[in-house]
Formats: C-alpha cells, structure tokens, sequence
C-alpha cells in the first residue's frame, strides 16, 4: 500500500485536483502495519466529488490499483471524513 501511494497514488491525485496535504501510519497495535491515515485537499466539497470521480475512471489508476491487488485486495475499508 506505502509503495502504491509513494510511487503512484499520490502523483495521480494531484493530476486530479486532490492535493496532498500529510500522511501517517500507526506505530502500535492493532493497526501498526496495516492502516494508512492521510490527510487531501479539494477546493470545494463540489470539487471533491469531481476529482474523485475522474481520479477513480483514470485508466492509469485502475491499472496500478489491478497490478498492485493481483494476488488480492490491499484495501479492506476506506473512511473518509470532511473537514473545514
């Protein structure tokens, strides 16, 4: 997950408009070693939306998102929270 983010999710975020702003892993237990928290930015919750969809129909995501789960899926649960 850390490798998909470090050398393609992120640069294909902000090909999308989603702007990087932090990101974290835990260091106990139980979530040590399986639990990405990470914090983006959008212009607009409007904005959101559109970059996450256009982000999620990019071929060159679906492709990395395909290779990196070819022996099965690395994301169990995603929770998303909006900010102000």
């Amino acid at each position: 997950m850390l490798r998909r983010f470090r050398e393609h999710t992120t640069q294909l975020f902000e090909k999308h408009g989603i702007k990087n702003v932090a990101y974290w892993t835990p260091t106990d237990e139980p979530l040590k070693g399986k639990t990405l928290i990470y914090i983006i930015a959008h212009s607009s919750r409007e904005a959101a939306a559109r970059n996450w969809k256009a982000f999620s129909a990019d071929p060159e995501w679906q492709s990395v998102r395909d290779k990196s789960e070819a022996n099965g899926k690395i994301v169990e649960k995603i929770d998303s929270t909006y900010l102000a």
